[in-house]
């Protein structure tokens, strides 16, 4: 079943975990919600950060690309906020259909969006305030540097982890 592959496969009934499919949707439902609490937080700050910014004074002297940069990382701000609470809407529209895998599925791929987004976030930050604060060829490094570090830990970690056999 493709939800299955994309919520833990069969690795998971072997785990020993004595739970019905319903309370196992039920625990990944949990989790998930745990998980984006998280985000969202992350996600609310950067935006609100990146909100006040058009009001301070240095603002104005920002070049065409810096000021693009800006609109960019609001933009990205504004998707990843709003996607992040897409599980819930999705949650709401769904409850008592008992179709709860959906759900759970569902929310599973939003939360690897949300991922992207906090991650671009974070990358597109640095670029912008080390192109104001040093120069762009460092903006350019740090964001790259910092963009393979987010892949490094956020897919091939967890990649290798759910490859290894324990």
């Amino acid at each position: 079943m493709v939800q299955n592959a994309a919520m833990g496969d069969e690795s998971e009934k072997q785990s020993g975990r004595d739970e019905t499919e319903e309370e196992r949707l039920d625990r990944k439902w949990n989790d998930l919600l745990q998980e984006l609490r998280v985000m969202q937080t992350g996600a609310q700050l950067t935006a609100g950060f990146l909100l006040t910014l058009p009001f301070q004074q240095m603002f104005a002297s920002l070049d065409h690309f810096q000021k693009g940069l800006y609109l960019l990382l609001v933009l990205t701000a504004a998707l990843t906020t709003a996607t992040v609470m897409g599980p819930v809407a999705v949650h709401r529209r769904l409850s008592g259909e008992h179709v709860k895998e959906r759900v759970v599925a569902t929310a599973h791929r939003l939360v690897h969006l949300v991922l992207l987004g906090v991650s671009t976030l974070i990358a597109g930050m640095a670029l912008l305030i080390f192109d104001v604060v040093v120069d762009r060829a460092w903006a350019v490094t740090v964001a790259v540097v910092l963009l393979a570090y987010l892949v490094t830990v956020l897919v091939v970690l967890p990649s290798r982890l759910s490859d290894e056999k324990f």
